[in-house]
């Protein structure tokens, strides 16, 4: 009898552990085995196939490159580390993250800890700054990498993200002359300036964690449930700091998102309002009478594709905001639903208007609004959050999506590859919050 109680408790805390990790695509009507070999598909797709973006080098190390840009960033790399840990890829982990140690971190001087941003694609760094969104993809996948395989098989991981940790909280620096050649975030900064990669006011992520990015923050970095992560398992002393952080990003999203259309801006102020268009120094100023032209950052447009999934992951690991997240979920699909489930745009004004053509930012050489199948992915993945009938029509719509050329030539391998695989985790309930093994 006492085994059978055991048994019955055990089954129970498993049921309680998946209901957090639903098979959409099978309450949907997918067979499980399709779903399974559907979802490899796509993790070859990305990692192994024809138009991969995930290239080894030498017997330890490899690196995902953003293909039309021709170099590796840290988002890229943090979300390859995710996938891999996700999928329990050891192999494919480690050599991304020692590729990104060696050629992106920081090992000493003012950013420490800290990661070029963007590197070519043999290790040479393109900038020396953070985006701060890869800190915090590189942390949160470190503390996965340590529950699921320990600290004892050739790295430490968790001493790892511990010492991401300690060098982001916030010091003062004198900024080194800037590089030329490649594209810089604001003006150069002059003087002692502040560096922290979580504003130590508002506690909301930066844009990037030094010079003029940390004055605002993108919405798409706020992911609420990757600082739960860190205050569970990070061990760093900091547990209520994170919990607050995780707070205040929901706080923060209910203000950055429309209350009508749920679509948000691309970067914005702190407290939710928009950008305005910056005039330094050698900038030309408006004509008298000329209207000034619209902050593009305000629309809605790549990075915002993210917010959708960001918002569905802290629905599904945490549910601490579940009734706000639940309409906030519903609020997009219809706004997208009302644009054609088939043929809705990859930019828009966050009230649903379309953008000016010089409001519209280009990717790979074209300025052209597009049905990417980058935002068919996240807005497919917030389906984990609606009840209403029209969620199915959205994941038939990215199954049913095929990844290949524009008629124009026109192919992101990278960014819609990983947004894709992403999507396909979340609804197959692969996704996972990654416990501690034992």
């Amino acid at each position: 009898m006492r085994k059978l109680f055991i048994i019955a408790i055990l089954m129970a805390a498993t049921t309680v552990g998946h209901a957090k990790c639903r098979n959409v695509f099978v309450e949907m009507g997918y067979q499980p085995a399709q779903v399974d070999a559907k979802l490899k598909e796509v993790f070859n797709d990305v990692f192994r196939g024809p138009n991969k973006v995930y290239f080894e080098v030498g017997d330890s190390m490899g690196y995902v490159s953003d293909i039309k840009n021709h170099d590796a960033r840290t988002e890229g790399m943090s979300y390859g580390m995710m996938i891999a840990v996700q999928f329990g890829e050891k192999d494919i982990f480690d050599r991304l993250w020692r590729w990104s140690k060696k050629y992106m971190q920081h090992q000493s001087g003012n950013r420490e800890g800290y990661f070029a941003w963007s590197c070519k694609t043999d290790g040479t760094r393109n900038a020396e700054g953070a985006a701060s969104d890869g800190e915090l993809y590189f942390i949160t996948a470190l503390i996965f990498a340590s529950n699921r395989w320990g600290d004892n098989t050739g790295i430490n991981y968790k001493a790892e993200a511990q010492h991401i940790l300690n060098c982001i909280q916030p010091k003062e620096y004198t900024p080194e002359p800037r590089p030329a050649g490649f594209p810089s975030f604001g003006p150069q900064q002059q003087g002692p300036q502040k560096m922290y990669l979580i504003d130590p006011e508002t506690k909301l992520i930066t844009f990037t964690p030094d010079g003029f990015g940390n004055r605002y923050t993108d919405p798409s970095y706020h992911i609420p449930a990757f600082y739960e992560v860190w205050a569970k398992w990070a061990d760093d002393g900091r547990a209520d700091l994170w919990k607050e952080c995780a707070q205040k990003s929901r706080e923060f999203l209910h203000k950055a998102t429309h209350p009508v259309t749920g679509l948000n801006a691309d970067m914005c102020q702190y407290d939710g309002s928009e950008m305005q268009m910056p005039r330094w120094p050698g900038m030309p100023q408006p004509k008298p009478g000329e209207k000034p032209r619209r902050n593009g950052s305000n629309n809605f447009r790549y990075d915002s594709w993210r917010v959708p999934m960001n918002i569905t992951l802290d629905y599904e690991w945490s549910g601490a905001d579940a009734e706000w997240q639940r309409g906030y979920g519903e609020r997009i699909q219809n706004f997208f639903y009302s644009q054609g489930v088939d043929k809705f745009v990859d930019q828009y004004r966050p009230d649903g208007s379309l953008p000016e053509e010089n409001e519209i930012l280009q990717a790979g050489g074209f300025r052209k609004l597009r049905h990417s199948i980058g935002l068919v992915s996240t807005v497919a993945a917030a389906s984990i959050m609606c009840k209403h009938a029209k969620s199915k029509e959205f994941v038939d719509a990215l199954w049913n999506a095929k990844h290949e050329p524009f008629e124009d030539g026109y192919f992101d391998a990278y960014y819609d590859g990983l947004l894709r695989l992403f999507a396909f985790m979340h609804l197959s309930g692969n996704y996972r919050e990654i416990i501690p093994h034992k």
